[in-house]
């Protein structure tokens, strides 16, 4: 089964094509670097659905922060910190 897991919108790199878009998306205070050319509606400060580093969908930040509770409270949540590298 595939999961896409909410994150925060931190930060657009607008330097390159939109189709080409990235930034920074924060899961949980573990910063990604994830492609946006699916969701180019997305904005800095709001929650993108990530699977595989690519926003494939826009969420609302209360249903978020509930995926976000419900992956913490199985333990899910471990795994993205266990793996956490610096972004830079």
């Amino acid at each position: 089964m595939c999961l896409a897991i909410p994150g925060k919108l931190i930060s657009i790199d607008e330097n390159i094509e939109p189709a080409f878009r990235t930034g920074k998306v924060s899961f949980d205070g573990v910063v990604r670097e994830v492609n946006l050319s699916m969701v180019p509606e997305a904005c800095i400060n709001e929650y993108v659905l990530v699977h595989v580093g690519t926003a494939i969908g826009m969420i609302e930040e209360e249903e978020a922060k509930k995926v976000f509770d419900f992956l913490k409270q199985n333990g899910e949540m471990d795994e993205i910190h266990e793996t956490e590298k610096p972004v830079e």
